[in-house]
């Protein structure tokens, strides 16, 4: 059982990142700019942070192995279409497809763990999240590989195995659902209302409005965009703090200082992080002429500095709080950065490495130290709805890093242009250390449940 849900959950995170370095061989195949090829990143995160909590109340109302099982399905389709793509828009279309399959997986595995496995239940939920962030971390990696031995569609083929393997297995082990008696339809049917589609709605138009607006302020600024972006934000406040059952819970944990704090500062380091993540592969292929897989190997250094840290991170946070930790995080990012905008436009290779290394080593102790003290900073009952605008706050910070990257790549990706990423990310980086500086020390996990 654990085995065919976790070799579903690591989709999704895998499929974000391998993408990475698959991006410039696909805008070069397709004709397009970086900042047109950014939207089959953004999309990916957009659709994800919209259909991950969907798919979670889906599976509650539906049936775990149902919903399981079905997004298996959807993400084999995109997963075999993709490759056969006639467009670059109708790519975009089969993420869309592929986000939304891979977004099921992981909220109706690990409530069937919940459900069922009683014994050792944390070691499981565990593992879940070992195998998420460990494909996570190495997707450019395998992806360089892929796209070099492969080309791009490699990168969709590649999910067929996991997915034929985990639906086999899943079909025969999972957990039977209830069935549904004719009596819970239109139970069911109220159920599917309260989802909050107009919320819903109201959130995907202002982060496309957004989108739209920002990747147009290297030419003539698409103000409409703007003005759809800020309308929609200010419907879907009113509408969130109205609603009885809303998509994002603005009414709770939102009215607390250091909550929002918290929230804003996980938008900021994302914002940092994945400006490398996304942008350095592209960079190391297109300015350097490095292949795919060497690209995806140098991409280890920000990546695999955040896995190795992460255990120090724990033991720090376990003994003097989480806030040291997050400073600590902040400086290195302003460090990175800046070592980022003073690479030099020809060799420089160690240069660059040891900035991925620095900017990457934050990662370790953002992530771990701002979950603490999230959870330190809001009752115990709104854990739940805390969780859920923690990983939004999370794919926020992620489209926003390829908005980014899309205005100063858009004329170009060189050495240049790189330098003026990097200065952004050091001015993103300066405000979080900031607000790390202001915010409150909960103290260590065991000290704040005493």
């Amino acid at each position: 059982m654990l085995a065919a849900i976790a070799a579903a959950t690591l989709l999704n995170p895998l499929n974000s990142s391998m993408i990475a370095v698959a991006l410039s061989r696909i805008n070069h195949d397709f004709g397009m700019t970086f900042a047109e090829g950014s939207w089959i990143i953004s999309v990916f995160y957009l659709v994800s942070a919209i259909a991950q909590p969907l798919m979670g109340r889906l599976s509650d109302l539906y049936g775990r192995k149902r919903v399981f099982l079905c997004g298996l399905v959807v993400s084999a389709m995109a997963s075999m279409l993709a490759p056969l793509s006639p467009t670059f828009w109708w790519l975009v279309g089969f993420r869309v497809l592929q986000a939304a399959g891979t977004s099921a997986l992981f909220p109706a595995g690990a409530a069937m763990i919940r459900e069922h496995i009683t014994e050792r239940q944390a070691s499981a939920l565990g593992v879940l999240a070992v195998f998420s962030s460990t494909s996570a971390a190495f997707g450019p990696t395998i992806g360089g590989f892929l796209v070099r031995y492969g080309d791009w569609p490699l990168v969709f083929f590649v999910n067929l195995p996991f997915i034929v393997f985990s639906f086999v297995l899943g079909w025969r082990v999972l957990p039977a659902d209830r069935q549904v008696r004719k009596s819970e339809r239109g139970e069911f049917a109220e159920e599917l209302v309260k989802l909050d589609p107009a919320g819903i709605l109201l959130f995907a138009a202002c982060v496309i409005g957004a989108l739209l607006f920002l990747l147009s302020l290297r030419g003539s600024p698409d103000f409409p965009a703007c003005g759809v972006a800020l309308a929609a934000a200010g419907l879907f406040y009113l509408r969130e703090r109205s609603a009885r059952s809303p998509f994002l819970d603005l009414r709770g944990s939102l009215a607390h200082r250091e909550v929002v704090s918290v929230y804003l500062q996980f938008v900021l380091v994302n914002v940092v992080y994945y400006c490398s993540f996304i942008g350095m592969p592209t960079y190391l292929q297109d300015a350097r002429h490095i292949p795919a897989d060497t690209t995806g190997t140098m991409m280890l250094a920000l990546a695999g500095s955040g896995v190795v840290l992460t255990p120090l991170a724990a033991r720090l946070i376990d003994r003097i709080g989480p806030k040291p930790g997050i400073i600590f995080a902040a400086l290195c990012m302003v460090a990175g950065s800046i070592l980022l905008s003073t690479v030099p436009a020809r060799g420089g290779i160690p240069h660059l490495l040891l900035a991925l290394v620095i900017l990457g080593s934050a990662g370790g102790f953002n992530n771990l130290g701002l979950q603490t003290a999230l959870y330190s900073f809001v009752p115990q009952e709104e854990v739940g709805s805390a969780s859920g605008l923690f990983q939004t706050s999370r794919y926020l910070g992620t489209i926003l890093s390829t908005s980014l990257l899309g205005v100063e790549f858009a004329s170009g990706v060189d050495t240049p242009h790189l330098h003026a990423v990097a200065f952004g990310m050091a001015a993103v980086a300066a405000i979080a250390l900031l607000l790390s500086l202001l915010m409150r020390n909960p103290g260590p996990p065991a000290k704040q449940q005493t």
